[in-house]
C-alpha cells in the first residue's frame, strides 16, 4: 500500500464515480482503476461497489476512508513541522547570559524574537562565563551573551560585539562617595570591595587588577559571591563597595548608587558567542535577528 493509493481511493469515494476522480486526479480512468484494484486486494477488503451509475463505498469503504483521510492529514502536519524546523519556525534555542550584564538587553532581544519566531522555544541557562564557555563547546549552549574576553576564544567559537557598558562602582547611598556625579578611582582603591567568585569570573578579576594597577593599588578584597543579587545585597549592607557594569543599576534600582569612575576606565564590551558551524536553522535565526537589533548597537549611557 503506497500513499498514491490512498489518494485515489478517497477522490473516488468523495466523487462517487471514476470518470470524475480521473479527472480531478489528471489520471487515466484505468490507471485509477487499477490503483484502487490494488488496494483493494492489498486489504482483502471490498471498499467500493461498482455500477453503470458511478461508485458507492461499502460499509468497510466508510470506515477506511476516515482512516485515509487521517492519515492524509496527519502527513501533511509531518510536512508542515519538518519545514517550520528547517526555516527556524520551530525548534529551541539554548541561550546563556549573566543577568548583571544583560537585563537591559535580553529583554529585548527576548521580545523581538518571541515576535519574530513564536514556535521557537528560548531556554535560557544562568551561568557564570567559564560555564558559558564550556557548555557552548560541548554543544549544551548554542549561544551565549557574556563579556568579551581578554583572551582568545577557541577557534569554533566566534564572538559578535553588541554593547558596551561604562565600568562603575556601586555603593550604599549613604556612602561618602554617594553625592557625586562620578567617584575618584583613586579614592574607590581604599575601599573594601565585594567581588564575584575568582573561579567562576576570572576575567572580572584580572579587570580589576588591571584597573587598580593604573593607581598603583591591589583590590582589597572583602568577601566574593556567586550572582548579581547576592552582591546587591552585599554592598546594600554596607559590606563594602562594588565595580559592576553600569547595567547592573537596573538591577539594583533604588537599593545602590551606580556611579561611574574617573578617570574612565575600558567599558565592559557585551556581546553574543556561538558556535558559527553548527547552528540549527532556528538558532541562525536568532543570531540574524540579535545583530540586526538597534538596541544591541547602542553605547548604553554612563549612570550618575
Amino acid at each position: 500500500m503506497e500513499l498514491r493509493h490512498l489518494r485515489y481511493f478517497i477522490a473516488v469515494a468523495e466523487a462517487k464515480n471514476f470518470t470524475k476522480a480521473s479527472q480531478r486526479l489528471r489520471v487515466a480512468q484505468p490507471a485509477l482503476g487499477r490503483q484502487v484494484n490494488d488496494l483493494e486486494e492489498a486489504l482483502g477488503v471490498k471498499l467500493l461497489e461498482r455500477s453503470p451509475r458511478g461508485a458507492s463505498l461499502t460499509v468497510a469503504g466508510e470506515a477506511f476512508l476516515a482512516e485515509a483521510r487521517a492519515v492524509l492529514l496527519r502527513l501533511e502536519e509531518a510536512e508542515r513541522v519538518v519545514r517550520a524546523f528547517a526555516t527556524g519556525e520551530r525548534g529551541e534555542v539554548h541561550l546563556g547570559y549573566a543577568p548583571s550584564l544583560t537585563v537591559e538587553l535580553l529583554p529585548r532581544i527576548l521580545h523581538a524574537y518571541q515576535n519574530e519566531a513564536p514556535g521557537v522555544r528560548v531556554i535560557l541557562h544562568d551561568l557564570s562565563t567559564g560555564e558559558m564557555l564550556r557548555e557552548l563547546m560541548e554543544g549544551r549552549l548554542q549561544v551565549a551573551l557574556m563579556v568579551q574576553l581578554a583572551e582568545r576564544l577557541p577557534k569554533s567559537l566566534v564572538f559578535e560585539e553588541l554593547c558596551r557598558y561604562p565600568t562603575c562602582v556601586a555603593m550604599p547611598r549613604e556612602h561618602r562617595l554617594a553625592a557625586g556625579k562620578w567617584a575618584p578611582l583613586e579614592e574607590v582603591a581604599h575601599e573594601r570591595l565585594v567581588v564575584y567568585g575568582v573561579e567562576e569570573y576570572p576575567e572580572y578579576h584580572q579587570m580589576l587588577a588591571a584597573l587598580f594597577q593604573t593607581v598603583g593599588k591591589k583590590p582589597t578584597i572583602g568577601e566574593s559571591h556567586d550572582s548579581a543579587t547576592s552582591l546587591i545585597a552585599a554592598v546594600e549592607a554596607r559590606r563594602g563597595v562594588a565595580i559592576v557594569p553600569s547595567s547592573l543599576s537596573c538591577l539594583a534600582g533604588a537599593r545602590l548608587k551606580v556611579l561611574p569612575l574617573r578617570p574612565a576606565p575600558p567599558p565592559l564590551v557585551v556581546g553574543m558567542a556561538y558556535r558559527h558551524r553548527e547552528l540549527s536553522p532556528a538558532c541562525q535565526r536568532f543570531v540574524k535577528l540579535v545583530r540586526s537589533l538597534p538596541t544591541a548597537k547602542a553605547a548604553p549611557r554612563a549612570i550618575g
